[in-house]
């Protein structure tokens, strides 16, 4: 029989327990498909006493998971501590460099430290693996750095938390506010007792960033993404949009243009018979648009020890059939010496379609005002729609009734847009915050 590969995994909450089960219990399926056992030889968590729904009774303890990583009773190290510095990074680093394979679902550390990471995997020449990093169990990692080898891309965009999706499925279907479909959330797990990572985009980012680079092959560049919430995000908004024909989603986008990759995460209006629009609760998609394949969208659960777990054990079957000796590819499908310099594209160029509501005064020549604004700066309206809200009646002092007005522009830039806006808000007719959000294609 082959020699098994020898398995060592730091982190043991929802996920942790997952993988060491599923290992457990699909050994023989797993030794069949990979051509050798995989044997989970040692761990590491923060609490030996606490208890786990998994059996660790045949595995050593460690309580360094740097020493797990150097550890000569080990081929492959798992990495699911989460955190972009601390025992993530530095136990990470030394199974690198000690010439262990390394398995990760760590977005964070990758978003910060990927190149870093990359370089030192391609020095010992072993496998860093981080499939289950982006998109849970959706196997978007090896499709992007594998399958479309032969493909440029042209844009890579998806739904890429499912707490957001969650909340605006939930606004939609139960007309509900933002805050009632958080707090139901966290209730039920999809949420943190601290959810601001995930609703102000940035475990979205995150993943954009990897994405990012193995589209383009560029530099994973984080800090350069263009990021908004949904938390700006009304039922007004999600009723119109849905009058209008379409449904509104968190995406992330990367897509190159002529002044460089555009990186941005924000709300977004897709039509409502679109497959992206279709995805709805927790699950997530990514979608690819390339030149030879044309478009691919896959779509899955995102997250969950279950998930997560399967696209872990998936990086460690590749790592189990890699051969001793032959060069492995690079963790980003480019060396890490081969990637290009990120260059951010100017985010006001980007040009689109957009959803406009304003909040106004039910004031003679306001309708009018605005349209005209709108011309000033070039842009053509797609339609615009003027409702009375019903709560907002006049007073006893015959104050002037706030009336609520939607635009749909054709294709324009975000320039243009924030230009006209800022010259509608200077001619006083605005009664309370704007919304505007993008339509994707």
């Amino acid at each position: 029989m082959s020699t098994p590969l020898r398995i060592g995994i730091a982190g043991l909450g929802t996920v942790g327990a997952s993988l060491v089960n599923l290992i457990n219990n699909k050994q023989n399926l797993l030794a069949d498909r990979c051509g050798r056992p995989l044997h989970i030889t040692a761990v590491s968590a923060r609490d030996k006493a606490k208890s786990r729904d998994c059996d660790l009774q045949s595995m050593q303890w460690f309580d360094d998971p740097i020493e797990l990583a150097k550890s000569s009773d080990i081929d492959c190290f798992v990495e699911l501590i989460g955190g972009e510095e601390g025992p993530a990074r530095q136990s990470v680093a030394a199974a690198l460099q000690a010439g262990k394979h390394v398995v990760t679902a760590n977005k964070a550390l990758l978003a910060k430290h990927g190149m870093e990471l990359a370089g030192l995997a391609e020095q010992a020449g072993v496998l860093l693996n981080f499939e289950a990093a982006v998109a849970g169990g959706i196997p978007i990692i090896k499709t992007m750095r594998e399958s479309l080898s032969a493909n440029s891309v042209e844009r890579v965009y998806g739904i890429l938390n499912g707490t957001c999706n969650y909340i605006l499925t939930r606004m939609e279907n139960e007309g509900l506010s933002f805050e009632a479909c958080l707090k139901d959330a966290q209730r039920l797990g999809y949420a943190e007792a601290d959810p601001t990572f995930d609703i102000e985009g940035n475990d979205t980012a995150h993943k954009l960033a990897i994405l990012c680079s193995l589209a383009f092959g560029t530099v994973i560049s984080a800090d350069e993404i263009y990021i908004e919430g949904i938390t700006s995000i009304t039922y007004d908004d999600i009723a119109a949009a849905k009058e209008l024909g379409y449904r509104i989603k968190l995406l992330g986008v990367a897509q190159l243009t002529e002044s460089g990759v555009e990186q941005r995460v924000h709300p977004t209006m897709v039509p409502i018979d679109s497959t992206i629009a279709q995805i709805s609760g927790v699950t997530n998609a990514v979608a690819i648009d390339a030149d030879i394949v044309g478009q691919l969208i896959m779509s899955g659960p995102g997250a969950g020890g279950d998930a997560t777990a399967s696209a872990v054990a998936g990086d460690i079957a590749d790592i189990a059939k890699s051969k001793p000796g032959i060069q492995h590819g690079p963790a980003f499908g480019t060396p890490v010496n081969a990637l290009q310099p990120y260059r951010r594209a100017r985010m006001r160029a980007h040009e689109g379609g957009y959803f406009v509501r304003l909040r106004v005064n039910d004031q003679a020549g306001v309708f009018a005002s605005v349209a005209t604004r709108m011309a000033e700066e070039k842009i053509s309206l797609q339609s615009i729609v003027q409702h009375q809200l019903a709560e907002d009646s006049a007073d006893a002092d015959q104050q002037p009734k706030p009336q609520q007005i939607v635009l749909i522009t054709h294709e324009t830039t975000e320039k243009a847009i924030r230009a006209a806006l800022e010259n509608i808000e200077s001619d006083g007719h605005l009664n309370g915050q704007t919304q505007m959000i993008r339509i994707e294609k």
